[in-house]
């Protein structure tokens, strides 16, 4: 891929890629998806400085590394992979579209920072704890979605999750696959 520098979307996926590499020649690259590859590492992005977009769903990653230099990243995807935390994201600033469902991540320490953040897609994992959710996000003025359906803070309590969570964020739009009103 030498001689690509302009290139600014590139997609990988399916392809069982192992690992990330001989990507230092694209610093243009503003969107790669990495998609159903067998990725157990995020590495070999420093480059990368213009990526706005990162797919790298439903690989086999079970820490979330790498991504330090990526001051430009808005948007990072990685549902189906084996998270356990969210560790790693501490100087990733500028996320707005952070997508973590079906993984088995048990806490959403970490995210404290990210005030650009409107969308969270955090279905199917093994969030519990209402405190901490609203201690991470209470001051995230952005967010206008998040998704939660499928963890016991949702699974334990259904008939108050909605409720607990319109007031712990009450500027949302949208709570799992239905839109959020003051009235439902």
């Amino acid at each position: 891929m030498d001689g690509l520098t302009k290139l600014r979307n590139l997609e990988l996926a399916a392809n069982r890629i192992r690992e990330i590499q001989n990507l230092e020649t694209l610093v243009a690259l503003e969107e790669l998806w990495l998609g159903k590859n067998k990725i157990t590492e995020i590495k070999g992005l420093d480059s990368l400085q213009n990526l706005t977009l990162l797919s790298i769903q439903s690989n086999r990653i079970r820490q979330i590394s790498g991504l330090d230099k990526l001051v430009s990243l808005e948007e990072l995807y990685i549902s189906h992979n084996a998270l356990t935390s969210l560790s790693g994201l501490e100087k990733v600033q500028k996320l707005r579209v952070l997508d973590i469902s079906n993984n088995q991540i048990t806490s959403v320490k970490g995210i404290k920072h990210l005030d650009d953040m409107e969308e969270l897609w955090a279905s199917y994992n093994q969030i519990g704890n209402f405190a901490e959710v609203e201690e991470e996000m209470k001051d995230m003025k952005k967010l206008t979605t998040v998704y939660f359906e499928g963890n016991p803070l949702q699974l334990k309590q259904p008939a108050l999750y909605r409720n607990k969570v319109r007031l712990m964020l009450p500027q949302l739009i949208q709570i799992d696959a239905s839109k959020s009103s003051p009235f439902c």
